[in-house]
């Protein structure tokens, strides 16, 4: 069996991700957003709700999950799943925190361009 290698690239620091916010990644194919929950959770998600690809980013973070700003969906942080009664996903992204910083596993972005 193959051990494959994640390839992390530092975002930002977690203190330029406000508390219940969210800052957005920038690569070729699309935005990726990271937010940051109340309690200091770090999340990374396609900015684009299954719905009617409305950003993510300017959501309301509570919780675990955020909700689009165009039509109420609730989508998991973790899971980029659609909550309740909506149906749909969103990709997530694996996210590691060290020495206070936010790194993106770049393996699984569909670009290595980060802003």
């Amino acid at each position: 069996m193959t051990m494959i290698e994640r390839l992390w690239i530092d975002i930002c620091p977690i203190e330029a991700i406000p508390a219940r916010g969210c800052r957005v990644v920038h690569t070729q194919q699309g935005q990726i957003a990271i937010f940051r929950t109340a309690t200091g959770e770090v999340f990374a998600l396609d900015n684009r709700c299954p719905h009617k690809g409305g950003p993510l980013s300017e959501g309301i973070v509570h919780d675990r999950q955020v909700t689009c700003p165009l039509h109420n969906w609730v989508i998991g942080l973790d899971d980029g799943e659609a909550k309740g009664a909506d149906k749909g996903s969103v990709r997530p992204y694996p996210i590691r925190l060290e020495g206070g910083r936010v790194y993106i596993d770049v393996r699984l972005v569909p670009t290595s361009s980060a802003a």
